[in-house]
């Protein structure tokens, strides 16, 4: 039998699919509560940028990965901070507003790194984490048990957040923000401020998926995401703006990935064919897209909407 048809290639494969899916996830899922509240935000990628160089940066400063996350999550809550001033305080368009973030990520990740690093170096990368007795489980326990902490809060966050959007009174307020804010501003619960919440959170978690890809990378470079935030708002129409939905989304497109590099490391696709299926992750979110628009998914009501007390 060829070894990419074996059960072992089978394995790593999927289990690269669980690690390549984590920052798409935690990307996605931040963007997903934030247009839950009506908010659109196309500034993910540079967020992720600019809170990966961070991460990237403290960590080769402090040799502390802790650190490193925790600065990937406070660069991008600030910019959360900004988006969300732009946005609700002066009722800026969002499409563009998130453009204008993105660029602003990707500029300053590029001038921040020619200046206080110039040529790449490297960094330590997060260790995977046996889970004792699960772990040992055959074939099984390498594909779920035997990731980083990132993988593993990535995934926890998927059931913490089905809980808090549809079990609690703040994830009540979300939801309703995002379909009726008028009728939610006449009951006294501040649009505002719920939709401020949820910015933040979103841009923090697009901090903290940069982390998470520049860490695992161990090393920084310009435009290191390549699109992938653009990719998680996609996940978020995929997932039809639930968790669930969203982490499926995210591991088919890291499956799709990690096949298209296991077939070029085995050697089964060159040259031509092998630039060619790198487009295969791209394909597969149109093709998401397309599937998603068939099938009339409802979209939050008041996405991209901006809320003007009044009118």
């Amino acid at each position: 039998m060829n070894d990419w048809l074996t059960a072992t290639f089978a394995v790593v494969t999927i289990a690269s699919a669980v690690r390549l899916a984590t920052p798409y996830l935690l990307a996605s899922m931040g963007e997903a509560v934030g247009q839950r509240s009506g908010v659109l935000n196309l500034g993910v990628d540079g967020v992720m940028l600019l809170g990966g160089f961070m991460a990237y940066w403290t960590v080769l400063e402090t040799k502390n990965l802790l650190l490193g996350v925790v600065a990937g999550i406070v660069t991008g809550a600030v910019l959360g901070l900004i988006y969300a001033t732009v946005t609700i305080v002066f009722h800026a368009e969002q499409g563009i507003s998130g453009i204008g973030l993105y660029l602003f990520g990707l500029g300053m990740s590029e001038l921040l790194f020619q200046e206080q690093v110039g040529t790449p170096l490297p960094i330590k990368s997060f260790s995977t984490v046996r889970i004792p007795l699960l772990a040992d489980i055959p074939k099984i326990g390498e594909v779920l048990f035997d990731h980083s902490l990132m993988a593993y809060a990535a995934i926890l966050l998927v059931p913490v957040l089905t809980v808090v959007l549809n079990k609690t009174t703040l994830g009540l307020n979300i939801r309703a923000v995002g379909e009726n804010p008028e009728a939610v501003d006449s009951l006294g619960v501040s649009v505002a401020r719920t939709r401020l919440i949820t910015i933040v959170f979103g841009n923090a978690m697009a901090g903290l998926a940069g982390a998470a890809l520049v860490i695992e990378l161990g090393i920084f470079q310009n435009n290191v995401t390549n699109g992938m935030g653009f990719i998680a708002v996609a996940l978020v129409y995929f997932g039809a703006w639930r968790p669930a939905g969203v982490l499926a989304g995210s591991l088919l497109y890291g499956l799709v990935t990690a096949i298209v590099t296991q077939w070029k490391t085995a050697g089964l696709v060159t040259g031509a064919a092998a630039s060619f299926t790198s487009m295969a992750p791209a394909v597969l979110t149109v093709i998401a897209l397309v599937v998603i628009a068939r099938r009339n998914a409802p979209q939050p009501s008041a996405l991209t909407h901006p809320f003007v007390r009044g009118h």
